[in-house]
């Protein structure tokens, strides 16, 4: 059972609101009241941190309750704590989020913000692990590349995107994340990829998409995307200088 005592307003309201969304059971109580049976986790506020000390506690921050509750929920199901990020890598790439085995997050962000997701859903899990599909090479290379401290795994993807049926569009991304996570994979630093020409012509294809004249960039840059040098509008802007 998952018990909320806290005098601070906004840390009560926050985890109660996000527990209820998640359809997880829980009691609250005032933070010098007795406790329940079968009290398994506490969340509280900082005012009440050390008032617990025969019960796991863990102390949450106003600003994200999500958090604690992802780690509240981990406590009442034995899961250790164990955060596993999978990542569908593409143009928007699919993340999900699992603590042993429930998900406990997704999101599906442009290429541009992964990292930024990815790093943040890491920074304050024990060990974290982020498998990462191989397909999609170049997109993939560029997030292996460009995440730090933390394990990567590259994954073999193959099957991993599940059949969609009626209402379900746009969800395979996240879906095939899920089961991208659930797979171990070769731990990985870098991976360097030396693009074909199928890949550049893509992304000459994307630069003229988005570029105001109708306009392509050359090879060259279009190698510099390619390895994550430049994005694509950076690209475009020293295509113009150069001109």
């Amino acid at each position: 059972m998952i018990v909320v005592a806290t005098s601070d307003f906004e840390v009560y309201h926050g985890v109660v609101t996000e527990l209820r969304e998640r359809g997880t059971t829980f009691t609250t109580v005032e933070p010098d009241a007795e406790l329940p049976d079968h009290t398994d986790v506490i969340v509280t506020g900082a005012d009440h941190a050390d008032d617990f000390e025969d019960v796991p506690t863990i102390v949450a921050d106003p600003d994200d309750p999500r958090r604690a509750v992802d780690q509240a929920l981990a406590a009442v199901r034995g899961d250790g704590g164990r955060t596993v990020i999978g990542v569908d890598p593409g143009r928007k790439p699919g993340i999900a989020v699992l603590t042993g085995e429930t998900v406990v997050a997704a999101f599906q962000v442009p290429l541009g913000d992964a990292v930024d997701v990815i790093q943040r859903e890491a920074a304050e899990a024990p060990a974290p692990i982020v498998r990462i599909g191989d397909g999609s090479r170049l997109e993939g290379a560029t997030l292996v590349t460009d995440l730090e401290g933390v394990q990567v795994e590259l994954v073999d993807e193959t099957g991993t995107t599940p059949y969609l049926g009626t209402g379900a569009r746009g969800m395979g991304d996240v879906l095939a994340a899920v089961n991208i996570a659930r797979l171990e994979g070769e731990v990985v630093d870098a991976r360097d990829i030396e693009p074909t020409e199928g890949e550049l012509q893509v992304i000459k294809d994307r630069s003229r998409e988005q570029s105001e004249e109708n306009r392509a960039i050359d090879e060259v840059l279009a190698r510099r995307v390619a390895a994550g040098e430049l994005t694509i509008d950076e690209a475009l802007a020293e295509h113009r200088d150069d001109e």
